[in-house]
């Protein structure tokens, strides 16, 4: 992720590239604070799945279902399949046209009568389509009017430094993975600042096209894509991301997404240590004497880190995003943000034996390499309960943004 006081974003999440049998991610862990209480009812609780999903190849995806309605209607759609990711910000839909579920026709964005487009960059590969409205609903919250972007291969040409980031563009279920991608990371905005001025500090998100092209706009920050938990009319301070801990390759694993952060008896933080965030989102990890930058993001499908020198891990000769190390590796490093610090033990598999299990979809010691940071990955949610505190939203331990486990 990349930010600056105007907080311009480049996702962190590894979404777009990791799928089964191709690419994937870090290894599972443990902490001495960890607690793993899975909330299975309440208004505030909605289920989540590690699984295949939708395309049936997805390695360590965590995904859940939304309901998507246009504004103030009753005209809504499920749809399923859609990623859990605390590495992006607000919701992003692949359209019937790139295979996946949605089609209602949503409100679109416009300016001077012309429509608006995003492109999203995340760090292998990039979304692209219109900014649409819709009424979000998951659990029992309800987020109204929420731009969303719409991943449609048909929308306008691609502008030209939209796919020059040197990244594939996922606009299909085959190349995306899932119907969707729910940011729900602790910001509020999928860019901030930086896209509603003009001049060379925009960053180029937002776009307004016309028929034959499409060039850089400035984005108020309400008509941004949001975070939608940000937009609820309560529990919006927050999500835990609950996850049972994995002792071995499995099928599928079930878990909660709870939503608010000391908001109802089933959220408080207990005995969770809270590690505040710098402007980027990040706090610090320490491994083998030197300190990296690092973020905790569940759509990252493994936990990756450093390179095969500050490792001594082997990377895999035919899945070079993963390690490959001849024997199962156990590790440990500090997560540390100047108030807070703990030891975090984790462990890292050959991938490509991991992957031959033709059964297997949740692995727990999934690894790669990621020159000079720390991706907490999914696995590290595995048996624990991680809090994602949002930016300016008062908790019981302070205002957002924070990580807390």
């Amino acid at each position: 992720m990349i930010a600056d006081s105007l907080r311009s974003r480049v996702f962190a999440s590894a979404t777009l590239l990791f799928f089964a049998g191709a690419f994937a991610g870090c290894g599972g862990g443990s902490h001495s604070n960890a607690i793993n209480t899975i909330s299975t009812s309440g208004t505030n609780v909605q289920p989540i799945t590690v699984n295949a999903g939708p395309a049936n190849d997805y390695a360590n995806g965590v995904f859940t279902s939304v309901i998507v309605c246009v504004p103030s209607s009753s005209n809504c759609q499920t749809i399923d399949g859609i990623l859990v990711d605390t590495g992006s910000f607000g919701l992003r839909l692949l359209s019937s046209a790139g295979g996946g579920a949605l089609t209602l026709s949503l409100p679109q964005q416009t300016v001077s009568g012309s429509p608006v487009g995003e492109c999203a960059p995340f760090v292998s590969g990039f979304t692209w389509g219109p900014v649409q409205s819709a009424d979000v609903k998951m659990a029992g919250e309800v987020a109204s009017g929420v731009p969303v972007q719409i991943i449609d291969p048909t929308f306008a040409a691609v502008p030209s430094n939209c796919s020059s980031g040197g990244v594939p563009e996922s606009d299909t279920l085959q190349t995306l993975g899932a119907n969707g991608i729910l940011g729900v990371g602790p910001f509020a905005q999928d860019c901030g600042g930086a896209c509603a001025q003009t001049g060379s500090g925009n960053p180029g998100l937002y776009y307004q096209c016309s028929s034959t092209s499409c060039s850089v706009i400035a984005e108020s920050l309400t008509q941004q894509v949001q975070n939608p938990v940000a937009l609820f009319a309560t529990d919006n301070n927050g999500v835990i991301i609950e996850l049972p801990s994995v002792s071995s390759p499995a099928p599928s694993l079930s878990g909660s997404m709870v939503f608010g952060i000391g908001t109802e008896s089933n959220n408080a933080l207990g005995s969770a240590t809270v590690y505040p965030l710098d402007a980027n989102g990040e706090f610090s990890t320490s491994f083998k004497g030197q300190s990296y930058p690092a973020f905790v993001d569940s759509g990252s499908n493994g936990l990756f880190f450093l390179d095969a020198t500050n490792t001594g891990l082997t990377v895999c000769a035919n899945n070079n995003g993963f390690y490959c190390p001849g024997s199962q590796t156990n590790l440990s490093a500090t997560t540390d943000s100047g108030s807070a610090s703990a030891n975090v033990t984790f462990t890292i598999a050959n991938a490509d034996t991991l992957f031959a299990n033709p059964s297997a979809f949740v692995f727990n010691s999934l690894g790669g390499p990621n020159p000079g940071t720390f991706d907490w990955g999914l696995p590290f949610f595995f048996g624990r309960n991680v809090f994602n505190a949002i930016e300016g939203k008062g908790t019981t331990a302070g205002a957002g943004p924070f990580w807390a486990y």
